[in-house]
């Protein structure tokens, strides 16, 4: 036996009796682990089966776009990242000579030292610049609620991706712009996205290019209730199929787009049927001031539609019919409302037939009838003695009464006008305040119509362009030939862009024809609303150097061009130009 150890049976006992104790204290852990284990395992099955809460946007795109994603299960390193989108920097002022020098020249530094890195672009990591992000453009980068534009470029966006916009873009309440550019969009994707449009309050620019679509579903952008007011689709490969559509959605015999003021389709696949097709839809629309239809397939046959667009055209049966009940309808309100008659007064009255007035009644309906007749009859024959004193013909007095009751059918009534829908951009803004100053100019001297308000007060008209109606074209003024109605062309299009097409000389020919008539109409009967052409792009174009049509057509547009300043001769007769 080895020395020191003790071998009695009292300390063999209390070895078998530790060996327990360490057998119990194991057992009782791995009963522990176990439970922990199937709690666990039940707590988890009670979150695959719970429906987690909706989330409610806060209106701050960034944590709610970064939230959604989240929650339909993309893991955080594909989510795109919200970023604030560059923008070039800013021309730095001309240093003035005068002022002294803040920087005092230094002495010469060491080549061998680092170069400060250039401020002009930002550097990223390897394959960063390729990952997916949404570029955002905010009034104060200070505070996440004041997201106005949205830019996504170049990776695909799913009906998993439309789900979330539809969620955080209504809640944004500045938004105003949203920019897809090669983003993979489908016909049900679009379809969906232009549901989510009129929800968001004060979204009035869209701009979807390079997103070729086999369906071209693009007139459901252009919907009735749509708010946008400049719409760009370039680059999607539009044929005479979605040309179709986007007539449609301009305007048709009964219906109106009420609030696109600028449409680009530029560099599509557009020929003459779809160009006609366009021309068709904006016979009755009042409200489109800008239209591109550069880089298209546009042959002569196209720009002849929109010769007889601007200068005048005769009316379908369709819109024939359609004229006569605006008219009916004007000289009847309650029908056209869809009211009944009021009810006869006579058959309130009990004490007498219907058939038996008043003696009191009639006396007076006739004396006032009387004086009525005769005042007008006298007002009439002033009117006739003086104008036949003026110009010694009565002939030319009844053409001049003729010519006011045409001047002054820009009528007011609402159920002859179409309303102007939706506020405008800065740019149409600035257009139509430099078109009412230049009409404030070219009238300057003539006599101005007036309206008063309540107060009594006049109101000249030409100190409120923004308040002019447009006018349904079925109620304009008509002239008969041939057994034909025709009525002018659409003088509302103030911009138009038919650049680097196929048109010919025939082309030009009809758009000349269609300028100088506009010039003529508006020379005859000016109308702030309707100033026609003021821009005409027609360059690069398969159009003789020499070509006479064409010369006539840019010295025609020179002088409407609103930044157009003429001019000047000095004292020597020398030209000055009087351009800044």
């Amino acid at each position: 036996m080895p020395e020191g150890v003790d071998d009695s049976p009292a300390n063999a006992r209390f070895a078998s009796i530790a060996k327990k104790v360490k057998m119990g204290k194991r057992t009782e852990k791995a009963l522990k682990e176990k439970a922990a284990a199937s709690t666990s395992q039940e707590a988890s099955e009670d979150d695959v089966n719970k429906v987690p809460e909706p989330y409610t946007c806060t209106g701050h795109f960034d944590p709610d776009f970064t939230e959604l994603c989240r929650r339909a299960g993309l893991a955080p390193s594909e989510i795109p990242n919200v970023v604030i989108r560059a923008k070039r920097p800013g021309t730095p002022p001309p240093p003035d000579p005068k002022a002294k020098d803040p920087n005092p020249p230094e002495e010469a530094v060491d080549v061998a030292e680092e170069e400060p890195k250039p401020k002009t672009y930002v550097t990223k990591e390897r394959f960063a610049y390729f990952k997916p992000c949404i570029q955002v453009e905010m009034e104060n980068e200070d505070k996440p609620a004041t997201v106005t534009e949205v830019y996504i470029r170049g990776w695909k966006i799913d009906d998993m991706m439309v789900g979330i916009f539809k969620t955080c873009f209504p809640t944004i309440e500045k938004l105003h712009t949203i920019n897809f550019w090669n983003t993979g969009l489908t016909d049900k994707t679009l379809r969906d996205l232009a549901a989510i449009f009129p929800q968001c309050p004060n979204l009035k620019n869209i701009v979807i290019e390079g997103n070729p679509i086999p369906e071209e579903p693009w007139a459901c952008i252009m919907g009735e209730d749509s708010l946008i007011i400049n719409l760009s689709l370039r680059h999607n490969d539009i044929t005479d199929r979605g040309a179709s559509g986007i007539s449609s959605a301009l305007s048709t015999v009964t219906t109106c787009n009420k609030n696109l003021i600028s449409l680009n389709l530029s560099h599509n696949k557009i020929t003459d049927v779809g160009a006609e097709a366009i021309a068709k839809g904006l016979r009755m629309n009042r409200i489109l001031l800008c239209l591109s239809l550069a880089s298209n397939r546009i042959t002569d046959k196209g720009a002849m539609k929109f010769g007889e667009l601007l200068s005048r055209f005769p009316l379908t049966h369709e819109e024939v019919v359609e004229r006569r009940k605006l008219l009916r309808d004007k000289g009847s309100p309650d029908r056209g409302s869809g009211k009944s008659p009021p009810p006869s007064r006579r058959a309130e009255s009990k004490d007498r037939p219907g058939s038996v007035r008043s003696g009191s009644h009639l006396d007076k309906g006739d004396k006032k009838r009387d004086k009525s007749s005769k005042k007008k009859d006298n007002k009439h024959e002033k009117k006739n003695d003086k104008e036949d004193d003026k110009k010694g013909n009565k002939t030319v007095a009844i053409m001049d009464n003729k010519k006011d009751k045409d001047d002054g059918k820009g009528g007011t009534k609402k159920a002859d006008t179409w309303k102007k829908g939706g506020s405008r951009s800065s740019v149409t803004v600035a257009i139509t305040s430099l078109i009412a100053e230049t009409v404030t100019k070219t009238t300057k001297g003539k006599k101005t119509t007036s309206s008063k308000d309540k107060k009594g007060g006049a109101m000249p008209e030409s100190e409120s362009p923004d308040m002019v109606e447009a006018i349904n074209p079925l109620l304009e003024s008509v002239e008969s030939i041939e057994g034909q109605l025709w009525i002018p062309g659409n003088r509302s299009i103030i911009s138009l862009n038919l650049s680097r097409n196929e048109i010919g000389e025939a082309g030009l020919k009809s758009i000349l024809l269609a300028v100088q008539y506009q010039i003529t109409l508006a020379n005859l009967a000016p109308n702030p609303a309707l100033k026609g052409l003021m821009r005409l792009s027609l360059g690069r174009n398969p159009i003789r150097a020499d070509s006479e049509a064409y010369q006539k057509i840019q010295d025609l547009m020179l002088t409407r061009d609103p930044f157009y300043k003429a001019q000047a001769k000095s004292p020597d007769g020398d030209t000055q130009s009087l351009a800044g």
